[in-house]
This record gives C-alpha cells, structure tokens and sequence, in this order.
C-alpha cells in the first residue's frame, strides 16, 4: 500500500471450486475477507516485539475466523450454483503461505518444521519426521503454560525454546473443528519449489561453475520463441519473478552438463525433477513413486554437491524439509498445483492495492472496503445486464444477419470486456458456416473482397478491427517476413 501503510491481506475462496478457476484472477475466485494489522510494538526486545505481533495476528484471525468456526461446528445453510440450500460445514482444506507464515500459524519457531516435529538439525533427513499435529502443539503450548506466565514474556520465550514454540498461547484453529494444522498447511509450489530452486540450487550451480562462465553458457543458447532468453547470463539478476525461476529450470541442466562432477549433475537434476513431477494436474500411484523416488535421488547424491564445494553449511533448509511432505499432502489434499501463491499474489493487486490507490490516501481501510463493494455491484449489474441482452438476442442461424453478427466475436478492447475478463467460457465462432454462406451469395450487400474464406480443412477470418496495430514494414521486421511487403503488393 502507499503512504508507508501496510497490512496483511487475507483471502478467502472455496476449495470445491475449480483449480483453474482459481488459477485465473479475472474470474474473482478469492474475496478479501480482512486486513490484518501490521503494528509497531515500542518494546526494546525485539523478541517480545515479535511475541505480540505473532498474538496479535492470531487474535485478528480469531476474531475473523469466528463465523466459519460455527459453521464447521454445526453448520450453515448456503445456496449451490443453481440456487438451492444445501446444508454446509467449513473446515479449513488449505491455507496458502510461504515458509515464515506457516510457522506463524502453526505458532512454531522459525527452527522448526510447521507440519512435522523436525527441527534445524534434521531438516536434510532423507525421510518425512511425524506430523506436527494440532494436538502435539496444543499439549507443549499448555505443558508450558501451566508453569510460567504468558504475559512474563522474557522467562516465557526462555521457557518455550526448547519446545520450538513462537510464544502463542491460543492458536487460531485451536478450536476449528476437522482443521490440523500438518493437513492444511499444503505445498505451495511458488515458493517452496521455484524461489527455493533461485535461492539454493541456482547458487550452487554458480559456486561450482563460476558466474562468469556460467553466463557465458547461457549466453550460447539458442533464442526459443514463447520462452525467455538469458543473453547476459543469470548471476546477475536482481528482482526475479516466479517466471524467470520456471525459465532458468528448463536450462539449467544443459547448461551446466559436462562442467560439473556426475554425481553433483544428479543431484541437481534429481530436485528439478521432482519439482516437475510434483506440479502435475492429477496423480496416480505409479506417479506419486516417481515423486518420492526423485526426492530419494537427491538425498542419495547431496553429499557431492557438499564436495564440490557447493555448500559449505548443514543441511538447515526449511523448504528442502517441507519437500518430504508433498506426496503425503497430494494423498490428502489433491495435486499441488491447486495450492499455489501465483494467482493469490496477483490477486493482492486487485483487491487491496488497486482500490488504494483509487482513494485520496485518507481511511485507507473502509475505502478499500467501499471500493471493492462498489466494483462487486457493478459486476452483479454488468452479468445482470448481459444474461438479459443475450435472453433477446439472436442466433447466427437467420442468414442475413449472419455476416454482422460475426463483427461481435472481433477484439474489441471497448466491447464484450465481460465475456473476456468476466466469464469462464468463449463463444465459439463456426466460421465454416458464415464462410460458406458468403460463398453461396446469401447476403448480396456484405463487402467485397470477402474476409471469411474457407478452404477444404481451414476457414480464415480477417478482422476488421485487429488486436495488434503496426505497420507493414514493422510486422515483416518482428515476425522475420522479409517477402511480407512483395507479396502484399502482389495480392493487391
């Protein structure tokens, strides 16, 4: 937010709902449900300064959380899409979060696992430690309790370190029924697969390699069109996206084939592969054997990339530990992929920086509130609006009004934004069709030349208004057509 203002955004959707609905943020699957104060806490410790903005949050999510508590306690009447009451619980399924905010909600230390009891010391065990379950982290919060006093804060955080607790004392999901925090705590590929790739296997890559001639390989690589080209290397990068990360992944392995040592190539390769096979759509068993022999690889082959020189540390990584609690989650809760941060970090865009800026920097939490009621009325009243226009509408069936009902299926940024932005389908234009009513002479007034032609396997479709505007000398020098302009002359 501007004006040095922040808060941290909490979002809500339905887990029922489509993984690629979700996966576009036009189609408005996740709700702002509440801002959460971000405070300045005036204490000297910064431990205890940290203690209370981790109570705090749970105190927030407390008080936020309390009606969908009593819903998957007892339940609630809610209407299914077509309109019907259907009754209805709500547990919690997953809460999307990066590593810092997982032990925040599972009211963890920093040093410890948010959904298994390892701590720092065990974090590259080749083998997934038991579930850190609701139950475990309530029974050490009241062990704990029952001998010191929580608002002591300094005794207390001496008395709680051993147990790798945060200092929270009353959990969010403490009473949320059907919610363990080891089950909807679920991977989240944006930030434990891609930024962990960036932050930890990239930097090997590098060490081992050199920076200097690592860049010099990237810069060898042949341009594909539709993927991104790293002409000046990647060493020296600064603001990489989750794309980028993607990008480097689908090289990286070429790139540094035959410089580094066997094992250390096999290593490497081993989490890059796993990281593919964890992001597909759907699993079956032989699948999930393959994900967790991938992770196995690794653990088997990590010990050259200590003796290239690599990694000089232990293995004290918190995303390489939530690794090992992939496969156990897709068994719970469906494929990854669903569970990704990529749409819900754009969705912070949408939801809380757009509608902040449309204000005068004044209020800004009940303006964003009246923005963003304002911009649903209006999105009711546009579907409304063009249900009803599409009730009186007419088909492409009636041949004379056939050849101007193909102008509304045209890129036009002034029209149709809602079939665009708004809705989950596109019309499906039969080009077949209006091309070989052309033929046939069905609308003597339609212009000439025609721009739907048909072939025996292709209809083609020249738009009057089109998506993308240059010139011909610039279209045959972006698209590489040196004989655009002869045969254009030509054809005229």
């Amino acid at each position: 937010m501007t004006g040095n203002r922040m808060a941290h955004p909490v979002l809500i959707s339905l887990a029922n709902i489509d993984a690629d609905i979700h996966s576009k943020t036009s189609l408005h699957g996740y709700l702002l449900l509440a801002l959460l104060p971000i405070p300045k806490f005036v204490h000297k410790t910064t431990w205890v300064r940290s203690l209370l903005q981790d109570r705090l949050v749970h105190q927030a999510l407390n008080k936020v959380l309390a009606p969908l508590k009593v819903a998957a306690t007892i339940g609630v009447m809610m209407s299914d899409p077509v309109g019907n009451l259907r009754y209805c619980y709500t547990p919690l399924a997953s809460w999307i979060a990066d590593t810092p905010e997982e032990g925040l909600l599972v009211a963890t230390s920093p040093k410890a696992s948010p959904v298994t009891t390892a701590t720092l010391k065990n974090f590259g065990d080749p083998f997934r430690h038991p579930s850190r379950t609701g139950s475990f982290t309530l029974a050490a919060i009241c062990s704990v309790c029952a001998e010191n006093d929580a608002f002591d804060y300094k005794n207390f955080l001496k008395a709680i370190k051993p147990l790798s607790l945060n200092g929270v004392v009353e959990p969010f999901w403490k009473d949320w029924p059907l919610s363990n925090p080891s089950d909807f705590l679920t991977p989240e590929p944006l930030h434990h697969f891609h930024r962990m790739f960036w932050d930890h296997d990239a930097k090997w890559c590098i060490a081992v390699v050199g920076a200097a001639e690592l860049d010099f390989h990237f810069s060898l690589l042949q341009t594909t069109v539709g993927y991104r080209a790293f002409e000046d290397g990647i060493s020296k990068l600064k603001q990489v996206t989750g794309r980028d990360h993607c990008a480097v992944q689908r090289y990286i392995i070429g790139v540094i084939a035959g410089t580094v040592p066997q094992p250390f190539l096999i290593a490497v390769h081993a989490l890059i592969e796993f990281r593919y096979l964890a992001q597909a759509p759907s699993f079956t068993d032989d699948s999930l054997v393959k994900v967790a022999n991938a992770l196995q690889e690794f653990h088997d082959h990590k010990d050259a990339i200590v003796c290239a020189g690599a990694r000089k540390d232990s293995w004290g990584i918190p995303k390489l530990e939530l690794l090992q609690s992939v496969v156990p989650s897709i068994h719970l809760s469906g494929a990854v992929m669903q569970w990704s941060a990529d749409p819900t970090e754009h969705v912070h865009v949408q939801e809380i920086k757009v509608p902040a800026r449309a204000g005068n920097n004044q209020n800004y939490y009940s303006q964003i509130a009246r923005h963003l009621d304002h911009s649903e009325k209006c999105f009711r009243f546009d579907i409304a609006t063009y249900i009803e226009s599409q009730a009186k509408g007419t088909s492409l069936e009636d041949d004379n009004e056939v050849f101007e009902q193909e102008d509304e299926h045209e890129p036009d940024p002034d029209s149709h934004s809602l079939i665009e932005h708004m809705s989950t389908t596109h019309l499906i234009v039969n080009y077949f069709a209006i091309a070989d009513t052309l033929s046939h002479g069905s609308i003597p007034n339609a212009l000439k030349p025609y721009r739907t032609l048909l072939t025996t396997s292709t209809a083609f479709h020249l738009a009057t208004k089109p998506s993308l505007r240059l010139s011909v000398d610039e279209a045959a020098n972006t698209f590489n057509l040196p004989d655009l302009c002869p045969a254009i002359w030509e054809f005229l």
